[in-house]
């Protein structure tokens, strides 16, 4: 590869360099399950990167993490300088998180939008007018892109920071910016999402066969997707609205609305009355309950006018989320579950995704070529039939560490299934993490499948524990992660234990390198509670593929399992254990989940297996 910008290819990587130049070469799409330590990255941006120049192309390598973002970027200015490359890059985030105006942060997405369009209409915003005039940019903007071009590749905070300076409109400028690049570094909505990529290619003139789509940590687009394309309604929402309507006299609006809520709140009685907690609910059952009000269409308008007045007072409003739902729930039926439910006294109305496939098979399969990779990729023929993919190659590669670094245990000693929990059972828990942790001689994170279990857990594990422990919370936010963080690491040497959830803060996209992280003990299997939801996906990914119990149920479990237990061993100096802790890992339904190369040895006298594997 003429543009890699490395001294050395090691073996696993330059195999995945020549299946993607491959792929793409052929004008097919690839699936890559390709472990940490393959060096991903510079694998899939330098054959695509040479392919886009080479045939006037663009490549879109998409990700949805701030750090993916940063080596994305670091990856191509070493290419640039390695081999003196003339090429254009932009960095893209969402319009939102790139606007200078004060507040935005807080508003929703289809809130932000009314507020731009506004400001830009009434030429409120100096950032937007120093940039565009008409459909042109301004003379400023021109001098400020060209700069750019003949810069460094930047990070998006770099090119936040000169608009700043100038007084323009990032997002103007970086699209701008994007006509011209070979490649553009961006969230999976700019390809994934309808309405946010329609925008952003007339704006670059560009149409999806002339793209080569690079969608790193794939396995959470499909999760991704259904959450942009499910739509939920509550009492809170509601509620919210008809105070608004009150607040800035909309009383007639108000009235119609209060009548909905009270007819759910009728849905929310009968439910009661049969002791249920959710219930599947029609299309046209809650079409007729707004029809009864005012006709659908008629009610949507005056939704949307009242909408639009009352973000002009306020930038925000909860009218949004109302209409964003109503338009929705007009969508069809085939792939989507209506899901009433009222639980912990709380009301809702979900328009739910089951799948995917529906919004990425078209995409994918009109690029030139797409690339999905991740370290947990498997079974590859999974996020084939989700997303839909045709045309399209499989590849599974081995983790380039050495298996001696590595020692994977089952526990088969404890077990969180839902029959068996109780407080003996958390106490013996308790025993085997803190058994376990005591002898790991460093640092070490426990993952539970919730966070309820993780504190009736904890209840006993602080009498038996001689570490220091760090407790993670629900929804921190980037500051508190980091600053827990950086406080764990203090005991790298001493040793402290860190125990979060499964699908909390830590289970993915943070890298503990060297002596940080000897040990993650994933406790329990984080399998999705039986509710209608889960029963729906299983039911239709049964009917589509023959595969519901395991696509709608057991491996969106193990990949969580697997995403925990790969924070332990980040390099090919790293050395740690990982024990996988419930009985079920040693059933041959869950066992056969673990990748072929995993190495697993099944042990009850696990601890002087550990004690022998650190004294090595």
């Amino acid at each position: 590869m003429k543009l890699f910008p490395f001294s050395k290819i090691r073996p696993e990587q330059d195999e995945l360099l020549k299946e993607i130049s491959n792929s793409i070469e052929n004008k097919q799409h690839l699936i890559v399950h390709a472990p940490t330590g393959l060096g991903k990255t510079a694998a899939a941006l330098v054959p695509a990167l040479e392919h886009a120049i080479k045939n006037n192309l663009t490549v879109f390598f998409l990700t949805s993490r701030h750090t993916q973002h940063i080596i994305a970027v670091e990856t191509l200015k070493k290419i640039k300088e390695e081999h003196d490359a003339k090429f254009v890059i932009t960095d893209l985030v969402g319009k939102k998180n790139m606007c200078m105006q004060d507040g935005v942060f807080a508003l929703k997405s289809g809130e932000f939008h009314e507020y731009c369009k506004k400001l830009r209409e009434e030429e409120k915003c100096a950032f937007y007018t120093n940039t565009k005039s008409g459909q042109k940019s301004t003379p400023k903007a021109d001098v400020l892109i060209s700069e750019i071009k003949n810069m460094r590749p930047l990070h998006t905070e770099q090119i936040n920071e000169l608009c700043r300076e100038k007084e323009m409109c990032p997002y103007e400028i970086a699209t701008a910016l994007a006509k011209d690049s070979s490649v553009v570094i961006a969230d999976y909505s700019y390809i994934f999402k309808d309405s946010v990529r329609n925008s952003l290619f007339r704006r670059i003139q560009k149409n999806l066969g002339e793209c080569i789509v690079i969608v790193d940590e794939a396995h959470n687009l499909p999760k991704r997707i259904i959450d942009s394309a499910t739509e939920k309604l509550s009492a809170f929402i509601l509620k919210r609205a008809i105070q608004e309507c009150n607040k800035f006299e909309y009383s007639e609006l108000a009235v119609k609305l209060t009548s909905i809520l009270d007819s759910f709140g009728e849905i929310a009685n009968k439910l009661k009355q049969e002791n249920k907690g959710e219930m599947l609910v029609s299309k046209e059952e809650v079409m007729k309950i707004v029809n009864d009000v005012q006709d659908y269409e008629e009610l949507c308008e005056e939704l949307e006018k009242a909408m639009i007045d009352i973000i002009e007072q306020q930038k925000q409003t909860f009218l949004a989320s109302v209409l964003n739902f109503l338009i929705s729930w007009k969508g069809p039926d085939e792939g989507f579950a209506r899901i009433f439910s009222v639980k912990d006294k709380k009301m809702s109305l979900m328009y739910k995704c089951l799948d995917p496939g529906l919004f990425s098979k078209g995409v994918i399969n009109q690029t030139r070529a797409t690339i999905a990779m991740s370290g947990t990729l498997t079974p590859t023929e999974m996020y084939r039939d989700l997303l839909g993919f045709e045309n399209v190659v499989e590849k599974v590669f081995k983790s380039p560490f050495p298996d001696e670094n590595k020692l994977s245990l089952i526990v088969p000693k404890t077990t969180t299934k839902f029959t068996a929990r109780s407080d003996e059972q958390y106490e013996k828990i308790a025993n085997a993490v803190a058994e376990i942790t005591n002898i790991v001689p460093g640092n070490s994170v426990v993952f539970f499948p919730s966070y309820s279990i993780r504190d009736n857990v904890f209840k006993y594990f602080t009498s038996k524990t001689d570490k220091t422990t760090f407790l993670e919370t629900p929804n921190m936010n980037k500051q508190e992660k980091i600053e827990m963080l950086e406080k764990f690491k203090e005991y790298s040497k001493s040793g402290a234990v860190l125990l979060g959830a499964s699908s909390g803060n830590f289970s993915e996209g943070i890298d503990l390198l060297g002596d940080l992280l000897k040990c993650v003990v994933v406790v329990g299997l984080p399998l999705q509670q039986p509710d209608l939801e889960t029963q729906e996906a299983i039911k239709y990914y049964d009917k589509k593929f023959g595969k519901g119990w395991d696509y709608g149920y057991i491996f969106p479990a193990f990949n969580k399992v697997l995403q925990g237990a790969g924070r332990c061993i980040r390099s090919e100096t790293d050395r740690g254990v990982v024990v996988y802790l419930d009985e079920r890992y040693s059933w041959p339904n869950y066992i056969r989940c673990f990748p072929e190369d995993i190495n697993l040895t099944i042990k009850k006298d696990y601890l002087e297996e550990i004690r022998e594997f650190f004294e090595k």
